[in-house]
């Protein structure tokens, strides 16, 4: 059974509502800072390495142990299988808690404030909520693992990327063994595929729409360049620019909202699905194929691309009662074996000696070509757009 967000004035009002508390939450609970908030302009903290050459892992590893615990707390249910890891390796006492981002940014306000801290480390994907309020706001802090450094590119230093991840859109090659069924990211504009496009909700999971406003920068020519490739004319938006055309068209189309992207997974692939129906979802849902029988593959050479990867990033709150062994696991999710544990299904990690993952799923071949890549350098554009791209989702989804 797919189970699937309310729809209508009632529920998109609850959203706005929704989106507006946490807004205030996180303004009005953050300790206070000597600027601004990170929207209006307030620079992120400075990251220093510290000298590779004096860094001691093992005195690391002797004080984390003294602390006992660590609690990190991560968009992906991966974590915990880290969390286990961890504790085998080191002996530490470690949890791994899966929670959506705007939920842990919630709670890490709200601990900073009350100064009872038990979050110790955020492997946070919503980026522009990570620059435009936690680092400025000091709830959180980013620390480089010395000895790591060198192989970490400066564009993946502030904050730390620890790995980037996969969206696809993916189809059942059991009703559509021909191959995918669309070709070109409009085909999901087109009233054939009216209410049979499955995706979470953008208003609650905030990487889509950090997606839309990515695109709405970066992305015109080649959303144009496949619009023209339908055979249909040259694109005549009536929004600001083809992303927000695309954004617009799309919802208008009737895309079924979920929750979690199990549902997703289960709408469109589970064994005993007779509906074709295509899904964007996180890669990580390929494990099901194996693990749940489902029949899945990734939408190969959907023009100009079959999904988006977005960084993750590894940050350890600021009033963490257990700093090292914080630091430590952090040091732990930059290894490989860290890293192979949160990229079950794929993935690149922010480590360049670590590289890209073996694991990715049929049809995504090439990370770099097949994906619109995020760019670090709009993160803060992104937050002070959110707002307004969410707004024109509410009041074109039908």
């Amino acid at each position: 059974m797919i189970r699937t967000i309310p729809t209508g004035r009632r529920a998109r009002a609850g959203a706005a509502a929704a989106v507006a508390v946490v807004t205030a939450l996180l303004s009005a609970c953050a300790p206070s800072t000597s600027g601004e908030a990170g929207a209006k302009g307030t620079p992120l903290p400075s990251v220093t390495v510290e000298d590779a050459a004096s860094f001691d892992l093992d005195a690391l590893v002797a004080a984390a142990k003294k602390e006992g615990s660590v609690l990190a707390y991560d968009g992906s249910g991966d974590v915990k299988d880290m969390a286990e890891a961890f504790t085998k390796k080191y002996g530490i006492k470690a949890e791994g808690m899966k929670s959506k981002a705007a939920d842990t940014a919630e709670k890490m306000t709200r601990e900073a404030q009350a100064k009872n801290v038990t979050i110790d480390v955020s492997l946070f994907e919503d980026g522009p909520m990570l620059v435009g309020q936690l680092l400025p706001q000091q709830i959180v802090k980013t620390w480089i693992p010395p000895d790591l450094a060198s192989h970490i590119g400066e564009a993946n230093r502030n904050p730390l990327m620890m790995i980037s991840k996969a969206y696809v859109f993916a189809y059942s090659p059991k009703l559509s063994p021909q191959g995918c069924p669309v070709k070109n990211i409009w085909d999901l504009t087109d009233p054939k595929w009216k209410g049979k496009v499955m995706l979470q909700d953008p208003l609650g999971k905030e990487v889509f729409t950090q997606w839309f406003t990515q695109m709405s920068q970066q992305g015109g020519d080649k959303l144009t360049a496949a619009y023209e490739q339908l055979g249909k004319g040259k694109l005549k938006p009536s929004e600001d620019d083809p992303a927000h055309e695309w954004v617009k068209r799309f919802a208008q189309n009737s895309p079924v909202l979920t929750t979690e992207d199990e549902d997703v997974a289960a709408g469109v692939a589970a064994p005993n699905q007779t509906q074709q129906r295509i899904g964007l979802l996180s890669i990580a849902k390929f494990r099901d194929v194996e693990e749940k029988g489902y029949q899945m593959k990734v939408c190969e050479g959907l023009n100009p691309w079959v999904g988006f990867a977005y960084p993750k990033f590894a940050t350890i709150a600021t009033g963490s009662k257990h700093p090292n062994a914080a630091k430590l696991f952090v040091h732990f999710a930059m290894e490989k074996e860290g890293f192979d544990l949160e990229a079950h299904a794929g993935g690149v990690s922010g480590n360049d000696e670590v590289g890209v993952s073996k694991n990715n799923p049929p049809g995504l071949g090439d990370w770099n070509t097949q994906l619109y890549q995020f760019s670090a350098s709009r993160l803060i554009a992104d937050f002070r757009a959110r707002q307004d791209i969410k707004d024109f989702w509410r009041l074109n989804h039908h």
